[in-house]
């Protein structure tokens, strides 16, 4: 049995855990890694990849500044949480704000030591990543159109330290981050139409508020026609492997998305909405696998 205190470290943790959402991070981990091995430096060794010091950095660097991220966004969004996720809201504020803060400065810190010990242009990289992650929780998160394009740019921020690293500018790589881009940005707006009860609350002036849902609504179809050129030129210009059955199937999704969404009113609907968008993302980190099973395994001698 716990005791009293074990318990009250466990679900201070678990607050933190959800404050800092360490499941989006080991994805976002995950993620990196792939595209290293399977997209980015295809042309080495499995465990250079694998034990490449630098990666390992970059990566655990992007882990503190994202941490980070989340925790100066909840600080500045508690507000607006109590209307929209009062459940986790509650879980949230089992930490209190200082600490959360001193946790922020902390992780800011480590990243720029991370990032240092591969190079001083990432700890440039690092400190404008981080500082952007601030302004837009400050500032540019309220506004329409450049909030939305802001979270999508540092949302796959992530993926550009690596390809920096890597200096691979192959056309493929930049028809895979249009596509996550686009659904990135397709899943911001699903989250304004999700959260705008409390946007209108707190004057935050996001898309839907200011123009309304209808409006939205648009936006999201043409988004949704726009990520099919991406999805086209990958299944017929570029080789892809198996892959090309995580694209069929993100086109099925996408038509049932758009379907759902001229008929949604309520923000169950919106939520459903984003799980689907949240889908396409994650289970394409995994598809990422398909691109050439039978690489891993030359690879792997």
């Amino acid at each position: 049995m716990l005791t009293r205190k074990q318990k009250h470290i466990l679900i201070k943790f678990f607050s933190m855990f959800s404050v800092v959402r360490g499941y989006n991070i080991l994805i976002i981990v995950l993620a990196q890694y792939l595209t290293s091995i399977f997209i980015l430096a295809h042309n080495k060794s499995l465990r250079h990849v694998i034990f490449d010091i630098n990666l390992f950095m970059l990566v655990l660097a992007s882990v503190a500044t994202i941490a980070g991220g989340y925790i100066i966004n909840n600080f500045y969004d508690s507000e607006k949480d109590l209307i929209n996720r009062p459940i986790k809201s509650k879980l949230d504020r089992l930490v209190n704000q200082n600490t959360k803060l001193s946790f922020y400065f902390v992780l800011n810190f480590i990243a720029v030591i991370f990032a240092s010990y591969v190079s001083f242009r990432s700890v440039i990289f690092f400190s404008i990543y981080i500082f952007g992650i601030w302004f837009y929780s400050h500032k540019l998160k309220k506004l329409p159109f450049i909030g939305n394009l802001t979270s999508a740019i540092l949302t796959i921020t992530p993926f550009f330290a690596v390809f920096i690293y890597y200096k691979n500018f192959e056309s493929v790589i930049f028809v895979h981050a249009t596509f996550l881009f686009l659904v990135i940005s397709m899943r911001e707006l699903t989250k304004d139409l999700e959260n705008i009860k409390g946007d209108l609350a707190l004057d935050y002036h996001t898309i839907p508020v200011v123009y309304g849902e209808k409006v939205s609504k648009y936006m999201l179809t043409i988004l949704s026609f726009l990520t099919l050129i991406p999805i086209m030129l990958l299944l017929i210009k570029f080789e892809i492997g198996q892959m090309y059955v995580f694209f069929y199937l993100s086109i099925f999704l996408l038509t049932v998305f758009l379907w759902l969404l001229w008929k949604s009113k309520t923000k169950t609907h919106y939520l459903i909405l984003h799980n689907i968008l949240k889908f396409i993302i994650v289970f394409g980190v995994f598809c990422i696998l398909l691109i050439d099973i039978n690489r891993i395994l030359n690879r792997l001698i």
